[in-house]
């Protein structure tokens, strides 16, 4: 695990851009729960901490040409993007923030598998 920084440094609803060896990965905090998912959009490589978060249903979207992740499992829920971006396990202990090296989940792509696509 890779210290990120400490709990002031995560506001709710207000997405933060770390690094986590050289990989940029942004943070965000909802209803006290820190998720974390990679920083760059897998549609044209913009950085997601700069978009607009959704806390209620959990997403970021890229402000370039709109996709949105999933906060929970990094998949699209909205064109054009196509592909999920990786999952950190995020851990708070002691008043720190800690990411875990590795993602938690592959990515994937999800185009043809049923998912809900926002209009």
């Amino acid at each position: 695990m890779e210290r990120i920084g400490v709990t002031q440094d995560f506001e709710e609803s207000k997405a933060v851009k770390v690094d986590l060896a050289g990989f940029p990965v942004v943070v965000v905090r909802i209803d006290g729960d820190l998720f974390a998912i990679g920083d760059t959009c897998s549609h044209a490589k913009y950085s997601l901490a700069e978009g607009e978060v959704y806390p209620e249903t959990l997403e970021i979207e890229c402000w370039k040409h709109g996709s949105t992740f999933s906060l929970r499992d990094g998949h699209p829920t909205c064109f054009p993007a196509t592909k999920a971006v990786p999952v950190f396990v995020v851990t708070e202990r002691d008043g720190e923030v800690f990411l875990e090296a590795q993602p938690g989940k592959s990515t994937e792509d999800t185009r043809g598998r049923g998912e809900s696509w926002r209009s």
